[in-house]
């Protein structure tokens, strides 16, 4: 590798070191998935190392990051809606990795937190992927409603009312106890 490589891999690992997780961490909220999310990081750092410059000139490359991954996901999505279904053998489905994310500090998870999070994630796969997005990059990721505008690029009135109708539909799924109704 010559100078200059050297130079745009250490400039793209200072500019990205601090949203590493929370980038991956969206990847796995959006996909369910470990590999997919894996998957999905992967494509995103490769189409980001491209546009080094546009990074590099960014005050906040957070929000931009999101939605380049954000527009990753939509795509992959698309491209995946249009395969032909495939039948597989439930010997060959990929193992469940919910109870990564269960794991509480200190320990293994109790079956209740594991049955909560469940509960809470069956919930969150009935509504659609705007409303699910919106809920998860709110409410479990924390950002701002004109951040999730500039992840999504939906006027910041859509973005709070898929955020009231997915809170809705959240209440009617879930029962007051936290069990479905």
């Amino acid at each position: 590798m010559g100078f200059y490589e050297d130079n745009q891999t250490a400039l793209f690992e200072r500019l990205l070191k601090p949203y590493m997780e929370r980038l991956y961490r969206l990847a796995y909220r959006l996909t369910h998935d470990k590999a997919e999310a894996e998957d999905l990081f992967q494509d995103v750092l490769t189409k980001v190392f491209g546009r080094l410059d546009e990074l590099a000139e960014l005050r906040d490359p957070g929000p931009w990051l999101n939605r380049v991954l954000y527009n990753q996901f939509v795509d992959h999505r698309r491209r995946y809606a249009r395969q032909r279904l495939r039948t597989v053998e439930e010997g060959q489905l990929p193992a469940q990795s919910i109870e990564s994310l269960a794991d509480k500090p200190g320990g293994a998870p109790d079956s209740e937190h594991l049955l909560n999070i469940r509960t809470l994630q069956t919930a969150l796969d009935q509504l659609s992927d705007e409303h699910r997005t919106v809920v998860l990059l709110h409410d479990a990721e924390g950002y701002k409603l004109e951040e999730i505008h500039r992840i999504t690029g939906d006027p910041v009135g859509t973005v709070k009312s898929r955020l009231h109708r997915a809170r809705s539909r959240l209440r009617e799924i879930l029962g007051s106890d936290g069990t479905f109704s």
